[in-house]
């Protein structure tokens, strides 16, 4: 089982130039070692580019993605990494979604398929990275 990131679906969603084929690469890949799964928050971002349910829900189906519900450790563990985040100067205020998926992995002991590894190392080492240049 994977962790997919949205950064990761939005390439194929967008037809990125410079990523969908890493991404695509990436996906197959890690359907190999089973589902690719995707959480509320992943959900949630990608639905931005999306005017119904029915059409992200689609997307979803033919890209053989499946919903993981996000355990209530991770959604704590994302509240107290969120909080460090800010006490250590962050300030972004858009990056709450990456708490929740990056602890979401972090519990579930799930790679993360990702593009953005920054925060991921910082504040969850653990994490298997599935990334660029790792």
């Amino acid at each position: 089982m994977t962790l997919v990131d949205t950064n990761v679906l939005l390439d194929l969603v967008t037809d990125d130039a410079n990523w969908a084929d890493w991404s695509i690469a990436r996906l197959e890949a890690a359907s190999l070692n089973g589902p690719l799964l995707i959480n509320d928050a992943v959900y949630a971002e990608l639905a931005v580019r999306y005017d119904r349910i029915e059409s992200i829900d689609a997307f979803l189906d033919e890209a053989g993605l499946q919903m993981a519900p996000m355990p209530r450790a991770a959604l704590f563990l994302a509240g107290k990494v969120f909080t460090q985040y800010r006490k250590s100067g962050g300030s972004r205020t858009g990056v709450l979604p990456d708490f929740f998926i990056g602890a979401h992995a972090a519990v579930d002991g799930l790679p993360l398929l990702t593009r953005d590894v920054g925060r991921y190392r910082t504040y969850f080492p653990s994490l298997k990275l599935i990334a660029p240049g790792a």
